[in-house]
Protein backbone atom coordinates (compact mmCIF):
# COMPACT_ATOMS: atom_id res chain seq x y z
CA UNK A 1 0.00 0.00 0.00
CA UNK A 2 1.48 3.13 -0.57
CA UNK A 3 1.34 6.35 1.31
CA UNK A 4 -1.88 7.85 -0.53
CA UNK A 5 -4.00 4.19 -0.72
CA UNK A 6 -6.78 3.65 1.47
CA UNK A 7 -7.45 0.43 3.50
CA UNK A 8 -9.14 -1.98 0.73
CA UNK A 9 -11.72 -2.36 3.73
CA UNK A 10 -12.93 1.62 2.77
CA UNK A 11 -14.82 1.93 -0.36
CA UNK A 12 -16.69 6.12 -1.78
CA UNK A 13 -19.38 4.95 0.39
CA UNK A 14 -17.67 4.69 3.63
CA UNK A 15 -15.47 8.16 3.67
CA UNK A 16 -18.71 9.76 2.48
CA UNK A 17 -19.77 8.38 5.73
CA UNK A 18 -16.89 9.48 7.58
CA UNK A 19 -17.03 12.96 6.15
CA UNK A 20 -20.76 13.76 7.41
CA UNK A 21 -19.74 11.79 10.95
CA UNK A 22 -16.95 13.76 11.12
CA UNK A 23 -18.84 17.32 10.74
CA UNK A 24 -21.86 15.96 13.15
CA UNK A 25 -21.59 12.22 13.99
CA UNK A 26 -25.33 12.67 15.49
CA UNK A 27 -26.65 12.75 11.66
CA UNK A 28 -29.57 10.60 11.41
CA UNK A 29 -28.46 7.38 9.56
CA UNK A 30 -31.38 7.97 7.39
CA UNK A 31 -30.04 11.57 6.06
CA UNK A 32 -26.56 10.03 5.43
CA UNK A 33 -28.16 7.66 3.52
CA UNK A 34 -30.05 9.54 1.56
CA UNK A 35 -27.26 11.93 0.66
CA UNK A 36 -24.86 8.83 -0.08
CA UNK A 37 -27.13 6.54 -2.15
CA UNK A 38 -27.86 4.23 0.66
CA UNK A 39 -30.36 2.17 2.87
CA UNK A 40 -30.18 3.43 6.58
CA UNK A 41 -29.78 0.17 7.60
CA UNK A 42 -26.80 -0.45 4.94
CA UNK A 43 -24.83 3.41 6.29
CA UNK A 44 -25.57 1.47 10.04
CA UNK A 45 -24.14 -1.90 8.98
CA UNK A 46 -20.87 0.07 7.53
CA UNK A 47 -20.97 2.18 10.73
CA UNK A 48 -21.12 -0.50 13.77
CA UNK A 49 -18.20 -2.16 10.49
CA UNK A 50 -15.59 1.07 11.04
CA UNK A 51 -16.44 1.39 14.50
CA UNK A 52 -15.28 -2.33 14.76
CA UNK A 53 -12.38 -2.65 12.83
CA UNK A 54 -11.24 0.53 14.80
CA UNK A 55 -11.43 3.36 11.67
CA UNK A 56 -13.94 4.97 14.22
CA UNK A 57 -11.86 5.48 17.07
CA UNK A 58 -14.77 7.18 19.41
CA UNK A 59 -18.04 9.03 19.58
CA UNK A 60 -17.47 12.14 21.44
CA UNK A 61 -19.28 15.57 22.24
CA UNK A 62 -16.57 18.74 21.43
CA UNK A 63 -16.67 20.73 24.56
CA UNK A 64 -16.16 24.52 24.02
CA UNK A 65 -13.13 24.34 27.36
CA UNK A 66 -13.56 28.95 28.18
CA UNK A 67 -17.34 27.50 28.44
CA UNK A 68 -16.84 24.69 31.60
CA UNK A 69 -14.05 26.45 33.11
CA UNK A 70 -11.02 25.66 31.09
CA UNK A 71 -10.10 29.09 28.95
CA UNK A 72 -6.43 28.48 29.18
CA UNK A 73 -4.63 26.51 26.65
CA UNK A 74 -0.78 25.65 26.51
CA UNK A 75 1.24 23.81 24.13
CA UNK A 76 4.39 22.34 25.63
CA UNK A 77 7.48 21.00 24.55
CA UNK A 78 9.24 18.40 26.78
CA UNK A 79 12.75 17.57 26.26
CA UNK A 80 13.61 14.14 28.47
CA UNK A 81 16.94 13.20 30.39
CA UNK A 82 17.28 9.88 29.02
CA UNK A 83 15.52 8.28 26.41
CA UNK A 84 15.55 5.04 26.94
CA UNK A 85 12.37 2.74 26.30
CA UNK A 86 11.34 2.13 29.72
CA UNK A 87 11.85 6.20 30.61
CA UNK A 88 9.91 6.73 27.21
CA UNK A 89 6.88 4.49 27.94
CA UNK A 90 6.69 6.15 31.38
CA UNK A 91 6.65 9.60 30.52
CA UNK A 92 3.55 8.29 27.99
CA UNK A 93 1.70 7.02 30.62
CA UNK A 94 1.84 9.97 32.90
CA UNK A 95 1.31 11.82 30.40
CA UNK A 96 -1.65 10.37 29.70
CA UNK A 97 -2.71 10.10 32.74
CA UNK A 98 -3.19 13.59 33.86
CA UNK A 99 -6.45 14.96 32.63
CA UNK A 100 -5.26 18.50 31.49
CA UNK A 101 -3.31 17.01 28.97
CA UNK A 102 -5.90 17.17 25.98
CA UNK A 103 -3.18 15.85 23.55
CA UNK A 104 0.47 14.11 23.70
CA UNK A 105 2.43 13.30 21.16
CA UNK A 106 5.87 12.16 21.60
CA UNK A 107 7.74 13.57 18.57
CA UNK A 108 11.28 13.79 16.60
CA UNK A 109 13.72 17.07 16.90
CA UNK A 110 15.06 18.33 19.91
CA UNK A 111 11.90 18.02 22.16
CA UNK A 112 10.75 14.54 23.01
CA UNK A 113 6.81 15.49 23.47
CA UNK A 114 4.50 17.81 22.74
CA UNK A 115 1.45 18.21 24.85
CA UNK A 116 -1.65 20.18 24.51
CA UNK A 117 -3.03 20.96 27.82
CA UNK A 118 -6.13 22.62 29.13
CA UNK A 119 -5.85 24.61 32.84
CA UNK A 120 -8.19 26.91 34.26
CA UNK A 121 -5.59 29.81 35.46
CA UNK A 122 -2.11 30.91 34.97
CA UNK A 123 -1.97 29.24 38.77
CA UNK A 124 -3.27 25.67 37.86
CA UNK A 125 -0.49 25.42 35.58
CA UNK A 126 2.18 26.78 37.57
CA UNK A 127 0.89 23.87 39.45
CA UNK A 128 0.91 21.41 36.98
CA UNK A 129 4.48 22.12 36.01
CA UNK A 130 5.85 21.86 39.64
CA UNK A 131 4.18 17.65 39.44
CA UNK A 132 4.57 16.99 35.94
CA UNK A 133 8.43 18.30 34.82
CA UNK A 134 10.21 19.74 37.90
CA UNK A 135 9.17 17.08 40.25
CA UNK A 136 10.37 14.67 37.53
CA UNK A 137 13.88 13.60 37.07
CA UNK A 138 14.04 12.92 33.85
CA UNK A 139 12.46 15.91 32.50
CA UNK A 140 15.57 18.34 31.31
CA UNK A 141 13.60 20.86 30.06
CA UNK A 142 9.92 22.36 28.80
CA UNK A 143 8.91 25.33 26.86
CA UNK A 144 5.65 26.50 27.57
CA UNK A 145 3.67 28.44 24.70
CA UNK A 146 0.37 30.10 25.91
CA UNK A 147 -2.31 29.87 22.76
CA UNK A 148 -3.60 33.86 23.28
CA UNK A 149 -6.90 32.48 20.36
CA UNK A 150 -8.00 29.87 19.17
CA UNK A 151 -8.40 30.22 15.82
CA UNK A 152 -8.68 26.30 14.94
CA UNK A 153 -9.61 23.37 16.83
CA UNK A 154 -10.39 20.31 15.33
CA UNK A 155 -9.93 16.39 15.22
CA UNK A 156 -11.11 16.09 11.58
CA UNK A 157 -8.95 13.97 9.35
CA UNK A 158 -8.61 14.86 5.74
CA UNK A 159 -9.91 11.96 3.82
CA UNK A 160 -8.00 11.26 -0.05
CA UNK A 161 -8.03 14.01 -1.80
CA UNK A 162 -11.88 14.81 -1.30
CA UNK A 163 -12.65 11.75 -3.01
CA UNK A 164 -15.40 11.74 -0.12
CA UNK A 165 -16.60 14.74 -1.07
CA UNK A 166 -17.74 13.87 -4.36
CA UNK A 167 -21.20 11.04 -4.41
CA UNK A 168 -20.80 7.40 -4.59
CA UNK A 169 -22.39 5.72 -7.83
CA UNK A 170 -25.61 4.53 -7.44
CA UNK A 171 -25.57 1.03 -6.49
Amino acid sequence: MTDTALPTSLDAFDLAILEFLQRDNATPQRLIGEAVNLSAPAVQRRIRRMEDAGVIAANVALVDPAQVGQPLTLVVEVELVSETAELIDAAKRGFAAVPEVQQCYYVTGEADFVLVMLVPTMAAYEALTRRLFFGNNNVKRFRSLVAMDRVKVGLTVPLKDGVAARTPPRR
